[in-house]
């Protein structure tokens, strides 16, 4: 349900099960596929075509939101702590560890307005309609979507979202975590027993309604929530992953999980990349250039003056940012710029196969059973990142995996030190930290550019190690730390207020950045 941002998010879900209803927007004119009535279409009018539009919103908006939101949580937050960008705009704060809180509220507001309303209505639809394969979907993108909400906030508004109440109380991680992998059982079971039907066609831009697809994604999603709580619960993450590996993940890159885009929903990094606003980081410098990585070509772009390959350190101070930035480092590769600047606008990555072989190597480095040993599993997933990404030759990709290569210097006037000595060959005889480090190191190279999981990932294994930012603005945070969460929204705490309280109740420490999530336990 496409809703007025201007609209009480807690009054939106009341009038969505008090009327039981969508209405969509003139935004959905924005697809190909959901060009829906502005008028309002009552729920047991809906059609599959029309339940189908409604799932695809959910899928698109599903991940950040439009492209506003995207810009503010997964660009100007996640890719920087992640420290895949450094941001260059002086008047940009959030990489010296400052949350602007309007650009939190703003993603906030924003999937729970435009996405969430329209999952919800899915999976009731569908579960009061006998349409197992479609709510067996659905329960999976929700997982999908909650997972990110809750690796940014830590507690969130999860069992009561749609409780038609105007105050809307808070899930913890834990519970909603526990949940997820109750959610994803039920629907494996269904996925199961459609194998090879399809629902929602087109209007699946993950999948186009493939159920063998979603089934590998399910259970690849859980190996990824599994090895996630490694650290704060090792027993469920050993059960979970053993059960993921059982059902069946990924396997290779026909099976990858990305939103398709069209040239009237582009991929949010062409549609805010005019901007320019950003560049490469001196952490993929040292390990891109160290490696002499294949995949530098396909991320990033030379820099214009002076060539090569070149980044910038993370968290500058307001001097050091600037236009005069921008052709001495490297930006973002062609393809992802706007579609008049040469970009080809390729789908959004939610999952490849390529981060399952890393899981699986790490879960094997734990003495899970996987199938196989850590060796296999981290080579595995670097060759198919190279050949999913790369035009690499089978001889190209082999003299990578057993490369001795390690990261450089990076020549700047902090005299930056290599960002670590690990090679990019698998280091069979080293203790579990080393090998660690290279699972993370080539996985956070792999899943490129999605921010939003390598920052996860770098806060519950401390991998890739980056750098130190160069100033922070955050009193709680010094130069060497990392930020860890975002505070709940400033909207919240305006129209549910209560909640908030309660919810802050069920975090690790204060409501600040510095407080870990409950899986953050390494």
């Amino acid at each position: 349900m496409i809703i007025n941002k201007s609209t009480n998010r807690k009054h939106i879900i009341a009038i969505f099960l008090g009327l039981f209803l969508i209405s969509f927007t003139a935004c959905t004119k924005k697809f190909d596929a959901l060009n829906t009535p502005q008028d309002q279409i009552v729920a047991d009018k809906v059609d599959i075509t029309l339940l189908g539009q409604a799932f695809a919103e959910s899928v698109f908006y599903g991940l950040c939101g439009d492209n506003q939101s995207f810009q503010r949580s997964e660009s100007l937050f996640a890719d920087e702590y992640a420290q895949y960008f450094g941001t260059i705009e002086p008047n940009f704060d959030s990489g010296n560890f400052t949350e602007v809180t309007s650009w939190t509220n703003r993603y906030y507001n924003d999937v729970y307005s435009r996405a969430l309303p329209q999952l919800f209505f899915v999976e009731q639809y569908t579960s009061q309609h006998a349409m197992p394969l479609e709510n067996a979907i659905a329960k999976v993108w929700r997982v999908e979507v909650f997972h990110r909400i809750s690796d940014f906030f830590g507690p969130v508004i999860y069992s009561q979202f749609g409780n038609a109440k105007t105050s809307v109380p808070y899930d913890s991680q834990e519970a909603v975590y526990h949940d997820f992998f109750t959610t994803l059982d039920s629907a494996v079971t269904v996925l199961k027993q459609q194998s090879g039907k399809n629902a929602f066609g087109t209007n699946d831009l993950v999948f186009n309604g493939d159920a063998n697809k979603w089934l590998a994604f399910a259970n690849s999603l859980r190996l990824r929530l599994a090895v996630r709580v490694a650290y704060v619960d090792p027993a469920l993450a050993k059960q979970q992953a053993e059960k993921a590996i059982a059902d069946g993940v990924m396997t290779d890159n026909t099976q990858n999980a990305t939103v398709r885009c069209s040239a009237n929903s582009l991929n949010f990094y062409a549609a805010i990349t005019y901007i320019d606003e950003f560049r490469m980081t001196a952490t993929m410098q040292s390990v891109m250039v160290g490696y002499n990585d294949p995949r530098i070509s396909v991320y990033f772009d030379p820099a214009v003056s002076g060539g090569g390959y070149k980044g910038i350190r993370n968290g500058l101070p307001r001097v050091e940012k600037g236009t005069f930035l921008k052709d001495p480092y490297s930006f973002i590769n062609t393809k992802w710029r706007p579609l008049a600047r040469g970009g080809t606008n390729p789908p959004m990555p939610v999952m490849q196969a390529a981060e399952v072989y890393f899981l699986k190597a790490e879960g094997a480095l734990r003495g899970w059973n996987m199938g196989g040993t850590a060796l296999d599993f981290y080579n595995q997933g670097i060759r198919v990142s190279l050949m999913g990404t790369t035009t690499s030759t089978a001889p190209q990709i082999e003299a990578y995996v057993t490369s001795m290569n390690t990261p450089v210097a990076v020549a700047d006037k902090w005299n930056t030190p290599p960002m670590s000595d690990i090679p990019v060959k698998f280091e069979s005889t080293s203790g579990f930290e080393r090998q660690l480090q290279q699972i993370i190191t080539q996985k956070w190279i792999a899943i490129f550019p999605d921010g939003w999981e390598a920052w996860s990932e770098r806060r519950r294994t401390g991998y890739p190690v980056g750098y130190p930012i160069i100033q922070s603005f955050n009193p709680d945070i010094n130069e060497n730390g990392m930020m860890r969460r975002l505070q709940l929204t400033t909207g919240e705490i305006s129209n549910n207020l209560s909640a908030v309280v309660e919810a802050r109740k069920l975090l690790n420490g204060p409501d600040k950045n510095y407080t870990k999530l409950w899986w953050d336990a390494k």
